[in-house]
């Protein structure tokens, strides 16, 4: 699958393939300068790459080619990294650069089709009937949310510690976006979700960083934990759809300490 885009763009393969569930990734040369062969195999992705490519480098990875499925992004580094710097106890200032690439991808761009919050919270509204418990009290949260939208725009859709890299010339740019338009707060919501669910349900640290978030990204508190407890109880129905029951089990934590925040418990 990378034959054809490494003969078109006189790309050198710079290191080992990287396969996921969604995309074929090779680290490359092109031109010279360090980069990353990106071929898309889900609509999603597709949708991905074209915002990567409007953004321009505004506040993420620079687009240097593209066609279709495919993209050839410059390279950032894994080191260091926002997860090594939550570890290392600097988790306030990790949520804090999130906060600012967040800020600095433009968010105006009118696409028809591109999948809305709405939609997306679909497998929330399957899953609570069912399930029960604090499923039902993150989908009559999302509801009011979704139904009284604030700062509506486009989204990245998976804003966390992992998409987002570093740049020696650049600084922290984002990595990997979903494509879909929604309430600004929604992208924040994730972070309280990661770097991983045993550091997302350490006591205390949901509430010191919702404060943060809040600070850093100008939202209001109460808004910022309602958006936590709709995202894990989506996150955690999308691991029931995929049968990651024990992962779907972790999310929910973060969901009833969201809840229990805001007295709903």
């Amino acid at each position: 699958m990378f034959e054809p885009h490494l003969r078109r763009w006189t790309l050198v393969q710079d290191g080992e393939a990287l396969h996921t569930h969604s995309s074929d990734l090779l680290p490359v040369r092109y031109q010279g300068q360090a980069a990353m062969l990106k071929v898309a195999r889900s609509a999603e992705e597709q949708r991905g790459n074209s915002l990567m490519v409007w953004w321009n480098g505004r506040g993420a990875a620079r687009v240097l080619e593209h066609d279709g499925a495919a993209v050839v992004l410059e390279r950032l580094d894994p080191h260091p990294s926002l997860t090594d710097m939550v570890e290392r106890g600097q988790d306030d200032e990790a949520t804090r650069i999130l906060c600012r690439v967040a800020g600095h991808l433009p968010r105006t761009h009118p696409q028809p089709g591109w999948p809305t919050l709405n939609r997306w919270f679909q497998a929330l509204e399957r899953a609570a009937p069912s399930a029960g418990g604090v499923f039902v009290t993150a989908l009559a949260t999302a509801r009011a949310l979704l139904a009284e939208p604030q700062d509506v725009g486009v989204l990245h859709g998976d804003l966390h510690h992992g998409n987002v890299l570093f740049s020696p010339g650049r600084g922290w740019l984002a990595i990997d976006p979903k494509g879909l338009t929604g309430e600004r707060g929604y992208d924040h919501a994730n972070i309280l979700c990661n770097p991983t669910l045993v550091v997302a349900t350490r006591p205390g640290r949901l509430t010191r960083q919702a404060h943060v978030i809040a600070q850093a990204a100008n939202l209001e508190h109460g808004r910022v934990l309602r958006w936590v407890l709709a995202y894990a109880g989506l996150s955690a129905a999308w691991s029931l759809e995929d049968n990651a029951e024990h992962a779907a089990l972790q999310t929910l934590e973060v969901a009833r300490l969201a809840a229990a925040e805001l007295g709903l418990n």
